[in-house]
């Protein structure tokens, strides 16, 4: 089954369309559309080649593929708050992503709350990423 990207996610098309594992691209256009669905303030914007998610400008999240697994940024403070409950269940950190494995399940319960964190926490920020001084 062919999963099909939101039309409101265009910005996406050809970073999803470059995939070139059917099963890894329905999975991320899976994990996109939820995130618009679920988030529908957030802006979509394509940015240092991956698909991101925005509001009042400011970063919220990132995607990005890998062979084996599928990237999740956050920015390093949500991922330092989440690593202990990311690791715990079950998926990888490295310094700066989460990974999540193709064959894996996606926990969007956690994903859902990285993203909440991140909305609160970055709720009067004005610049894209956040100061380092937070």
């Amino acid at each position: 089954m062919t999963t099909t990207l939101s039309p409101d996610l265009a910005p996406f098309a050809d970073f999803v369309a470059a995939i070139d594992d059917p099963d890894h691209r329905d999975r991320l256009i899976t994990v996109l559309n939820w995130v618009h669905t679920t988030f529908p303030t957030l802006t979509p914007r394509f940015a240092w080649n991956q698909p991101m998610f925005t509001e009042h400008g400011t970063f919220i999240v990132g995607f990005s593929v890998a062979k084996p697994h599928f990237n999740v940024a956050l920015e390093f403070v949500t991922l330092e708050h989440f690593r202990e409950t990311i690791t715990q269940s079950g998926d990888h950190c490295t310094k700066m992503l989460w990974q999540i494995k193709f064959t894996q399940p996606v926990n969007y319960d956690l994903l859902a709350q990285t993203i909440h964190y991140n909305l609160t926490t970055k709720a009067t920020i004005t610049s894209f990423w956040r100061p380092k001084d937070l």
